[in-house]
């Protein structure tokens, strides 16, 4: 239990977790001396040879009462003496304050620089906390029924009297840095550029962050305490990313990028690569996912974990459908749901954050419209970060243009991270001139230069006025549609897909995009045979270009059509495929292709049979248009399908709101049909509908298809 607790304190890298410990009840007298000998001699032997770079005096002070500790220990182990009861209970309390101190001076040791500096006070506070607790247990330590030599008595007596003397101490030194490095933010809120000279000694000369990977850990180290974030730690998130844009800045206007370029293998492997940006080891890691991160509804890695009114844990996005759907109770047990209220399961949401920290997954981060009101709300950027950003920033597109090849390279990288987070960063990137160059970069030679470059371009594209500067620079749209036919790896390829789509959300731009040589070909091929995410990719692109009116011919030369259709069957990308249909064949040359395909009524027929809820309501709203506009030859197929009938009635009972009123307008014209057949002396089937009066026929239906396709930020 320890052990665990341990690990997840550590794990967390926040505030060190004291009392999460269980203190031994089934250890003899003995055992227990035993075991408390091997954990002060554990602690002495890990931490003794140590020089932490704060809390210095703390800690040392900690480890000269283990020490003690351990020496009486190893005494009373060798007396062999049988011990009292107080003892025993004393030394169980000892037990856990063992622990407690591994965890606090762990937590020293493996902590970044920067934030023990801004924990200042709190980790002080951790040691006096400590020291007050060694005083009390030392306050009921039975002394006169414990065997002792004199000067052991003298020792214990003596160590008392030091811990009921001592105060809480904070170090001067370390506490000045602090203040320090408070002052360089502060003048960037200002909107002034530190001293150069001055960082390179806070930093550098004070501080030991010397080259790219120590600003790199601090980095990384500071991110994730933003990213787990509670809203119950000081500094507050804000100031928290102040700080990491501060040290980003330090990072390239000390260091460069010489340490980033040495940092490639002998094989040319650069550590991005390493990390897993290459598709096929995200997928690798993908298959180990925790049973327990992953919803039971979707059965994918949950992005907004919420806890029920049965204690069952959903994904927002799932339950919520789940809920709009009208029904009433829990998936997973059946019980029907006491209120609807959807509770943020904060511990198991960080745990999903660390567990893909750990294995390099870029884990989404929320939507804004999909954040949950129960959250805390996103923090606006400080000053500080937006100036310490922005002066990053100019470095970065300094690099792109004038530095070699590898050097762009690793200037386009920190660019995609720069614009993950932040329209201001995606807003200030571009400003700076980004654009241009990252365009050059998309033809590179190299295959994860381009792939870098097109991963930076998608993300600043999601900032709805780069989506114009992209549009308007030369060749740049050319580029992205090369790289989605010709990319040199699979991930570069799904990117110019995402980033076609995101720039298709622009009305004005969605007929250029489909006007571009090769544009939406490609994206008909990476349907056909792109990965999963590939498919995903295409498809929403697909689905945004098919809302002009002016791109139905368009995408039935390209071959979109067939690809669409051969998509209903893919268990991924089905429901978005039949949304697209459902789209595209309002316009007749558009319902026509789809009716000439041989597969087109059976896979929207087998999409309302066995897909999802939100299929469902796109498959019939396709085959309703494509009565409308398909012509007599495809009306007839539809109506005179055998399994028809029966999918509209269950549909009509157990659909969507959308999707039950979109059967009955379809049940409707199927009944109009079997009238007029049996009329003529045809053979009719005789189903009943529900809600089947000629009377009230669905003039007004609403054929807009929507569906949830937030672009990703990589």
């Amino acid at each position: 239990m320890a052990a665990a607790a341990i690990f997840a304190s550590m794990r967390r890298r926040r505030s060190p977790c004291l009392e999460a410990f269980i203190a031994p009840v089934d250890l003899c007298d003995v055992a227990l001396v035993q075991t408390l000998g091997c954990l002060t001699r554990e602690l002495i032997s890990g931490f003794s040879g140590k020089s932490l770079h704060f809390q210095r005096k703390n800690s040392r002070s900690l480890l000269r009462r283990v020490e003690f500790f351990c020496v009486l220990l190893e005494f009373l182990n060798d007396g062999g003496s049988e011990l009292p009861s107080t003892a025993v209970l004393c030394f169980k309390e000892l037990y856990l304050m063992l622990y407690r101190s591994k965890v606090l001076l762990d937590y020293c040791g493996k902590s970044s620089k920067l934030w023990l500096l801004l924990q200042n006070h709190m980790i002080s506070g951790h040691f006096h906390d400590l020291n007050q607790d060694f005083c009390t247990l030392l306050d009921v330590f039975p002394i006169k029924d414990v065997e002792l030599s004199e000067d052991f008595r003298e020792q214990l007596e003596l160590l008392w009297l030091q811990s009921r003397m001592a105060k809480f101490y904070m170090d001067k030194h370390d506490e000045e840095l602090r203040i320090r490095l408070f002052a360089f933010l502060e003048e960037f809120e200002n909107g002034q550029i530190p001293n150069p000279i001055e960082l390179r000694v806070f930093f550098v000369d004070q501080l030991g962050i010397k080259d790219v990977n120590g600003f790199r850990a601090e980095i990384e180290f500071l991110e994730e305490q933003v990213m787990g974030y509670e809203g119950d730690v000081e500094p507050p998130c804000s100031v928290l990313n102040g700080f990491v844009a501060l040290t980003r800045y330090c990072r390239f206007s000390l260091c460069g990028f010489e340490e980033d370029v040495k940092d490639v293998g002998c094989c040319g492997r650069t550590r991005w690569q390493r990390k897993g940006l290459i598709i096929q080891e995200i997928v690798e890691t993908f298959g180990t996912i925790p049973k327990d991160f992953c919803c039971p509804i979707s059965l994918e890695l949950m992005r907004d974990p919420v806890i029920v009114s049965t204690g069952q844990t959903y994904d927002r996005r799932s339950i919520s459908r789940w809920m709009e759907e009208g029904h009433c109770n829990c998936p997973k047990t059946g019980q029907t749901l006491a209120h609807t209220p959807l509770v943020p399961n904060r511990a198991l949401r960080n745990l999903i954050v660390q567990w893909c920290s750990a294995h390099g997954i870029t884990y989404d981060p929320l939507e804004p419209n999909e954040a949950s009101s129960e959250s805390f709300p996103a923090p606006s950027p400080s000053r500080a970060a937006i100036e310490a950003n922005k002066a990053t920033a100019a470095i970065l597109v300094q690099q792109l243009a004038s530095g070699s090849q590898q050097e762009k390279m690793m200037a386009a990288k920190e660019i995609r991270l720069l614009a993950k987070t932040g329209k201001e960063n995606r807003a200030f990137i571009a400003e700076a001139g980004a654009i241009p160059y990252l365009g050059e970069l998309l033809l590179s030679a190299s295959a994860i230069t381009q792939e870098i470059s097109v991963t930076a371009m998608l993300n600043l594209s999601i900032y709805d006025q780069n989506k114009s500067r992209i549009m308007e620079e030369k060749g740049c749209l050319e580029s992205i549609v090369k790289v989605l036919e010709l990319g040199m790896t699979t991930e570069a390829r799904e990117n110019a897909a995402a980033t076609l789509f995101s720039l298709s959300a622009v009305h004005d731009y969605k007929k250029r995009i489909a006007d571009e040589r090769g544009a939406v070909e490609a994206l008909a091929g990476l349907l056909r045979e792109g990965s999963a995410r590939g498919k995903k990719d295409a498809v929403t692109a697909l689905f945004n270009l098919s809302t002009h009116s002016e791109n139905s011919s368009r995408l039935v030369e390209a071959g979109a059509i067939s690809a669409l259709v051969g998509a209903l069957e893919n268990e991924g990308v089905g429901e978005e495929a039949a949304g697209t249909l459902a789209l595209i064949v309002r316009q007749p040359i558009a319902a026509e292709a789809v009716a000439k395909e041989e597969v087109a009524i059976t896979g929207l027929l087998g999409m309302m049979r066995r897909g999802t809820p939100r299929g469902k309501e796109h498959a019939v709203a396709a085959l309703l248009e494509l009565c409308r506009s398909g012509g007599t030859t495809a009306s007839d197929r539809i109506l005179r399908a055998p399994a028809l009938a029966g999918l509209l009635q269950s549909l009509l009972f157990t659909g969507t709101k959308r999707a039950r009123r979109k059967a009955a307008s379809l049940a409707r014209v199927f009944q109009r049909c079997e009238q007029l057949s049996l009329h003529h002396g045809g053979m009719g089937v005789g189903y009943a509908f529900a809600d089947n009066s000629t009377t009230n026929r669905d003039t007004t239906f609403v054929s807009d298809v929507s569906m949830s396709m937030p672009v990703p930020v990589l």
